[in-house]
C-alpha cells in the first residue's frame, strides 16, 4: 500500500510538473504574442517630406534606412517644391512615433537633404489618383457602372470601342472601393499614384520655405562669382 502510495504521489507530482512546464510556456508565448501584437497597434500612418537638392542617389539612401529599420514604404512621390531648384520627396509609412523620430534624424544628416517633416494624417491634406481601364461593354450594357463612377465622384476621361479609362481622386480606402465595385464588370488595368500633401500648418511652413530659397539664392549668386573670378 505504501508502494502504491509512493507511486501515485510520484505520479501526480511528475503530472503537476509537467501541467507547470506547459502552463509556463504557454504563459512565455502568450506573453510574446501580446507584446508582437501591442508592438504592431503602436504603429500608426506617418507622412514624410523630405526637401532637398535634386541629386542623383538621394531615393537609394533613403532606402536603405529604411530598410536597416525593416520600415516598409507604403506610398512615394517625388515632385517639385515651392522653392525653385529645390524637390520634394513624399513618403507614407507605417510606424511608431518613435522609430520614426529616428529615421527623421537620420535623413537630415543626408548631405542632399535640407529639411525633414514628419505628420500624421489629421496635419496635413492629402489626395492620391487612380485610374481604372474597364471594358466599354459594361457601359453599353446599362447604366450601372455610370451610377457607380457618378456616386463615387469620380470621371470617364476616355472613351473607346474596347475600353474606357477612370480617374478617380481621393483616399486610400475610397480608391479601393470603387475598384471592387468596378471589378464584376471587367477591370483591365488599375494603377494608383503615391500621396500628394501638404501641411496644414501653412504660414509656419512657407516661412521655412522662403528661407531656405533666400539661402538657395545666396549660394548660386556665390557660386557663380566664385566661377567669374
Amino acid at each position: 500500500m505504501e508502494l502504491c502510495d509512493s507511486s501515485v504521489f510520484l505520479c501526480v507530482s511528475s503530472w503537476n510538473k509537467i501541467c507547470y512546464t506547459e502552463f509556463h510556456r504557454e504563459g512565455t508565448e502568450g506573453h510574446r504574442e501580446t507584446q508582437r501584437k501591442t508592438k504592431i497597434m503602436g504603429k500608426q500612418e506617418f507622412t514624410i517630406s523630405i526637401f532637398s537638392e535634386n541629386h542623383i542617389g538621394l531615393l537609394n539612401q533613403v532606402t536603405i534606412i529604411l530598410t536597416r529599420r525593416q520600415i516598409n514604404i507604403e506610398s512615394i512621390t517625388a515632385s517639385e517644391s515651392a522653392v525653385n531648384g529645390i524637390h520634394l520627396l513624399t513618403m507614407v509609412v507605417k510606424t511608431t512615433p518613435d522609430m520614426i523620430r529616428k529615421v527623421a534624424k537620420q535623413f537630415e544628416k543626408l548631405v542632399e537633404v535640407l529639411k525633414v517633416f514628419v505628420h500624421t494624417s489629421d496635419e496635413i491634406i492629402y489626395q492620391e489618383i487612380a485610374l481604372y481601364k474597364v471594358a466599354t461593354k459594361a457601359l453599353m450594357s446599362g447604366n450601372t457602372v455610370d451610377n457607380i463612377v457618378r456616386n463615387y465622384h469620380a470621371r470617364i476621361i476616355e472613351i473607346s470601342p474596347e475600353y474606357m479609362v477612370i480617374e478617380k481622386t481621393g483616399h486610400k480606402a475610397e480608391i479601393s472601393e470603387l475598384l471592387k465595385k468596378l471589378e464584376p464588370h471587367g477591370v483591365l488595368q488599375f494603377v494608383r499614384s503615391g500621396r500628394v500633401a501638404i501641411t496644414r500648418q501653412v504660414r509656419e511652413l512657407n516661412s521655412y520655405l522662403k528661407e531656405m530659397d533666400e539661402a538657395h539664392r545666396y549660394k548660386t549668386e556665390e557660386l557663380e562669382m566664385y566661377n567669374k573670378n
